[in-house]
């Protein structure tokens, strides 16, 4: 057995073995803090297995380094309680073992040994242990060799896989993860397995799901994950509106690119300069439109007209299903994808003032987002095509910057308010009102009249006439 003490060097683990020795029982660190400490990442979250009462060590250890009962997360139907100390999240559980039914993820739990403790675990990676204890501080326990796995990059399961995804099915998209996250490869047996399985993803909880959906998006390179959920069958699942852009058609010699493909290409450019999870939402949605937009027609051949409405308009309901926020969030990532061919309509036209004013307006403060996400989206295996849309796009960019430093219309308010309107013209709230408010929001977006409040004032006064109002005297 190896002995690596070095991994015990916060003092959180001397005073956990002290407590244990004070309430005689065993103690180890297990999971993902071992796996870090031998992949050289930084884990935020300890996990402290006990044979004997996880809540009692928990109890011990909290009053030992000061932190009140009332500040422990005691969950005594499972055994577990945890606490936050100097930036870690620290939990204590007992061993234990446990058994399943066919129909739920929830498991029958017994009270075990260390060893039933590490047999339950996902991956052979998460089931190394640590030793707090007396006689053996700092050995690890590492009965199925995830430290083999580890130095060889392999996703594996301590046990038969197929019991291991039939007990708990959101292994399987752990499996999926943990590959993106450390480019690591899923052992054949267990790859085999999890396409077997795939089913059984119905009986896992929305919740659960997106959240490994969200962590597989922000990965460095988020297409890993996807592909894997694709070719175990998983995706069409839990994300049925990607998987059914997959595939090309081909009539009368003509065909489309793989908008599925595409769509990868376009995540893993736009994650290369952003961290930012609901702008990876937008990647990875922002052709979802083309597969109830796809035609094909005898002149212009594949078409997928206005598939940014459709696909817009499809983001709340997929929202709503993979229970992710009906907020901000969500208008944000709606917008994006209605928005995402306007700075590719502007660089095939000439750049006008109009336009560009008009594009500030309708992106505001997220004009920057959409410009990464178009430049994402050129995916042109002809390098020359792709170097002439970039530098296209560069022009827009500085023609955005030029008109927004003269004319203020990012997050634009009309310096002429509805308020303003009814009092010169002694109106109450009325259709009038809003056919002049649009006119001068039209003027200033057009150029007709600078973004000021004495021209708007002005403007609004001719606008009023050719209605037959005239202001109070």
């Amino acid at each position: 057995m190896q002995c690596i003490t070095q991994i015990l060097s916060h003092n959180i683990f001397n005073i956990i073995h002290a407590c244990s020795k004070e309430l005689h029982i065993e103690s180890y660190v297990v999971g993902g803090y071992v796996r870090d400490y031998f992949l050289n990442r930084e884990s935020k979250d300890i996990d402290i297995v006990t044979i004997g009462s996880g809540i009692a060590l928990a109890k011990k250890t909290a009053e030992k380094i000061g932190i009140s009962e009332k500040n422990i997360a005691i969950f005594k139907n499972y055994g577990t309680a945890m606490f936050h100390y100097k930036g870690i999240d620290i939990e204590f559980v007992g061993a234990r073992k446990e058994s399943y039914v066919n129909h739920s993820r929830n498991p029958i739990v017994e009270n075990g040994t260390l060893v039933d403790d590490q047999n339950r675990r996902d991956f052979t990676i998460n089931a190394m242990a640590v030793s707090l204890s007396e006689n053996d501080y700092g050995t690890l326990l590492d009965p199925f060799k995830g430290l083999d796995d580890l130095q060889h990059k392999i996703i594996r399961t301590p046990r038969d896989p197929d019991i291991t995804f039939s007990d708990d099915p959101l292994r399987m998209m752990r499996a999926i993860r943990f590959s993106t996250q450390l480019n690591f490869s899923i052992e054949s047996n267990t790859l085999a397995s999890i396409k077997k399985q795939a089913e059984r993803i119905d009986i896992v909880s929305k919740e659960r799901i997106i959240e490994e959906i969200n962590k597989i998006l922000t990965c460095k390179k988020p297409s890993t994950g996807l592909v894997l959920l694709e070719l175990t069958n998983i995706l069409p699942k839990i994300l049925p509106w990607i998987s059914d852009l997959q595939g090309i058609e081909i009539v009368n010699g003509n065909t489309h690119k793989d908008n599925f493909y595409h769509t990868l290409e376009v995540l893993d450019k736009i994650s290369e300069h952003t961290n930012n999870l609901w702008l990876r939402w937008a990647a990875l949605l922002h052709d979802v439109g083309k597969s109830k937009t796809k035609r094909y027609d005898e002149e212009t051949g594949w078409t997928f007209h206005q598939h940014e409405f459709v696909g817009a308009k499809m983001i709340p309901k997929i929202f709503r299903q993979l229970k992710l926020p009906l907020n901000e969030k969500m208008e944000y990532v709606k917008k994006l994808v209605y928005l995402h061919l306007r700075p590719i309509a502007l660089i095939e036209d000439s750049v006008t003032d109009s336009a560009i004013r008009r594009l500030l307006f309708d992106t505001g403060d997220d004009i920057d987002d959409l410009m990464l996400l178009c430049e994402a989206d050129v995916t042109s295996k002809n390098p020359q095509k792709v170097r002439r849309l970039l530098k296209n796009f560069e022009i827009v960019r500085l023609k955005l910057k030029e008109i927004e430093e003269k004319d203020r219309i990012r997050n634009f308010q009309p310096p002429v308010s509805g308020e303003l309107i009814m009092k010169t013209f002694n109106l109450q709230p009325s259709k009038e009102v809003g056919v002049i408010k649009n006119a001068i929001r039209e003027a200033i977006l057009d150029g007709l009249i600078p973004n000021e409040y004495e021209a708007a004032y002005q403007f609004m006064l001719t606008e009023a006439q050719k209605l037959g109002l005239f202001p109070i005297q």
